[in-house]
Formats: C-alpha cells, sequence, structure tokens
C-alpha cells in the first residue's frame, strides 16, 4: 500500500483526497527536524508540507522510496529542489490558491496602519480614551508600490486601484501592468514615488537583503512598509532604526529569518513592541477557505502523479498534463536530458515486441520525461533494460 506523511497542521480535505485513491496517510501536527524527519520517511512514498520543514538533500538521500513532494503553500524554497530531480522526487506546490487570502491581509493591514489603528486599539485596551485624528490618514489617493507582480502582486493591484489608490510596480521581469498600474524601471524609482511599499517577491536565493538600510532611506519620509513574502528579504534591524527614528509611519511583517517550528513556541524579533507595527505569524495564506482549496488542489496533484504520472504544474521536473492510459501499461521514465534516450527507449521495447499505443516527451533544462503507454509484452526484463540506461533516473510502471 502507498502511504504519505502530511506534516504542519494540513486542511483535513489533503488528507481525504489521498485517502479516497486507497492511500494511507499518517499526519503529525508540527514541523520535523533533518533527523527526525529521515526516520518518519521510512517506508513513506508521498510528503506532504508547509513552509516549515526542510527536505534537504541528505532528507532526499536518505528516503529512496519518496516519489513526490507536495508544498501545501506558494513558496517551495524549502525543498531541495534541484536534488529532488536527481533523485526522481517530482515536487508541487499551490501557486494560486492561497492568493486572495494574502491580498486581503495586505489591504486590511494597509488601512489599519494609515489609520493608526494599532495605537487607537492598544489605548482602549489600557483604559485611555485617545481619540484623535493626527496621523491617520485615508488610503484614497495614496501611492501603492508594488515589488514582486506576480499571481498576489496583480491582485492586490486590482483591489488597491478600486480603493483610489494609484499603483506603482517594479518586477525583474516584464509583466502587463492591469488597470491603471504603472510599471517602474527599478526599484529606486517605484521608492520616489509610493508612500506604501508592499513586498511580493518569490523565495530565490537572489532576493536575499534585498531590502535593507538603503532602500528604507529612499523611501518617502512617514510612509507604509509591508512584508508579506519571505523573511530572509528584508534587513529588520534596519527597518527597526527607520520606526524608531519616524522615517517609516508604520509595517506591517508577516514573515521572519528565523520562524518557530509549532504552534505555541517562543517567539522573537526586534520588531517587537514598536508603534503602529503589526506583527503576524506567517499567516498571510492561513484562511480557512484558502487552506482548503490549497488541501485539494496538491493532494490532487499527487494523486494524479501516482494514478497517471502527471507533472503538470510541478515545480521542478518537465511538465506533462495527462490521463488516465490508454494501453495496459503505463512507462513513465524520468532521466537525464542526453540526446538518444527516446530512441534508446523505443529500440529496447521494440526488441522485445512491446507495441507502443502512445507516447509523450517533455524536456525542462537537465531533466526529460517520457510517458510511454503500451499494451502488451512488457516483461520484467524489458524493465531491468530501461531501468539500466546510463541516462536514467527513475522508471515507474503502472498498470
Amino acid at each position: 500500500m502507498l502511504r504519505a506523511l502530511l506534516l504542519e497542521n494540513l486542511h483535513p480535505l489533503a488528507t481525504a483526497v489521498l485517502e479516497q485513491d486507497g492511500i494511507e496517510v499518517v499526519t503529525r501536527s508540527g514541523a520535523l527536524d533533518e533527523d527526525e524527519l529521515i526516520a518518519a520517511l521510512d517506508g513513506v512514498h508521498l510528503l506532504g508540507i508547509r513552509s516549515k520543514t526542510q527536505v534537504t538533500q541528505r532528507v532526499l538521500a536518505s528516503a529512496p522510496g519518496l516519489q513526490a513532494v507536495g508544498a501545501y503553500c506558494i513558496g517551495t524554497n524549502q525543498i531541495d529542489l534541484a536534488a529532488a530531480a536527481e533523485h526522481g522526487v517530482v515536487a508541487f506546490n499551490a501557486p494560486f490558491s492561497n492568493t486572495r487570502s494574502v491580498v486581503e491581509l495586505a489591504l486590511a493591514e494597509i488601512i489599519a496602519l494609515a489609520r493608526r489603528l494599532t495605537e487607537r486599539d492598544r489605548a482602549l485596551h489600557q483604559g485611555v480614551w485617545d481619540k484623535t485624528a493626527e496621523g491617520a490618514h485615508e488610503v484614497r489617493g495614496r501611492t501603492l508600490g508594488i515589488v514582486g507582480y506576480g499571481n498576489i502582486g496583480t491582485q492586490l493591484s486590482v483591489l488597491a486601484e478600486n480603493l483610489g489608490m494609484s499603483v506603482v510596480f517594479y518586477d525583474t521581469q516584464e509583466k502587463l501592468a492591469l488597470g491603471n498600474a504603472r510599471r517602474m524601471g527599478s526599484l529606486d524609482e517605484l521608492l520616489e514615488v509610493a508612500d506604501t511599499v508592499t513586498l511580493h517577491v518569490d523565495g530565490r536565493s537572489g532576493n536575499a537583503g534585498l531590502f535593507g538600510a538603503a532602500q528604507l532611506a529612499r523611501m518617502k519620509p512617514r510612509s507604509i512598509f509591508l512584508n508579506l513574502s519571505r523573511g530572509f528579504v528584508v534587513d529588520y534591524t534596519a527597518l527597526r532604526e527607520a520606526i524608531l527614528s519616524g522615517h517609516i509611519a508604520g509595517a506591517a511583517v508577516d514573515v521572519f529569518p528565523e520562524e518557530p517550528k509549532r504552534r505555541g513556541d517562543a517567539f522573537e524579533s526586534e520588531l517587537r513592541g514598536l508603534p503602529n507595527v503589526i506583527l503576524t505569524p506567517h499567516v498571510g495564506g492561513s484562511t480557512l477557505e484558502a487552506q482548503q482549496a490549497i488541501g485539494q488542489f496538491v493532494s490532487n496533484k499527487l494523486r494524479d502523479y501516482l494514478a497517471h504520472g502527471s507533472t503538470m504544474l510541478s515545480v521542478n521536473l518537465p511538465n506533462l498534463a495527462l490521463e488516465a492510459r490508454t494501453g495496459s501499461h503505463r512507462i513513465t521514465h524520468l532521466h537525464h536530458n542526453t540526446p538518444g534516450v527516446l530512441a534508446g527507449i523505443n529500440r529496447t521495447l521494440a526488441e522485445h515486441g512491446v507495441n507502443i499505443d502512445g507516447q509523450l516527451l517533455a524536456t525542462r533544462g537537465q531533466h526529460g520525461y517520457v510517458v510511454t503507454d503500451v499494451s502488451s509484452g512488457l516483461t520484467p526484463e524489458v524493465t531491468r533494460e530501461l531501468e539500466t540506461m546510463d541516462q536514467t533516473i527513475r522508471l515507474r510502471v503502472l498498470s
């Protein structure tokens, strides 16, 4: 029986989808460290995680039975994707399912910071009636600068315009501007005109330290700053200094360089206790609606890979969208992308009298993925020959 290990409090639907396909599912509430994960993966074919569990080269090398990893979130920097591909492990994420939840949180925090609701709330909880308009502003008419114009950035752009904000954005890639949003030629250009800046970049290593003292200094005085992307992107010591000096009027932070692994663990940050600062524990996508959608989406991808070999929307292997097989057997062959692999596969099949009903090939960088449906004649000898090809990474036969 196929077994799945799901960590970090995934939505129950993630379990239900897999169990409906006859997969045995084990769940754990928190993240695991490297040694714990290696021990837990014994006999496991599917792994489901969120952002805390690190799937390293050592983990992958120690889990030969692992076939797929599902990141039940947007980011995949917690997975060594290159090592996963080399070990024949496909990885999926949920690039769209929690977009709306992150956008709504960003909008709520922009309004709360502009109105300084954090300070009004704190005063009343302390028994002080601090009714004043001092420092409070409408967001209508303000200029929102979005750094990273992907799925989240574009949807935020549209909704912010509906609130009456002007939108500028910066992205290292060419992106279509939606509505009246304007593309800036550089990050510095964006910082010169925006009075609210929000980061929505991905987790690639090149984004480390993207926003530090120099960028904060370039922001307009009394601006608002948000980071709902990755903790390592921002120098939080510099942000603290900018808030205490009054240069930054307010900030919202949802992600941190070091985050506790389990709910209830202690949390430390140089941003704690600062005025008009909203700190949230990496909950941008943590709504019931988003977690349900993510649970269903990623588990469906894992199920389809096991059942049909489909790698569509995989983040580390060539993408093939596959339905139920047309023949008696389906051979999936992940290999190093070198000339002659397809010819070698077909030659082996022909030499053994195996007729091909259908075949698809996709390549992605250093890897290729061939899926072949055959009607009959697939013997253990044939599969052994395919497995022992020099380029083979992983061969699976679906019957």
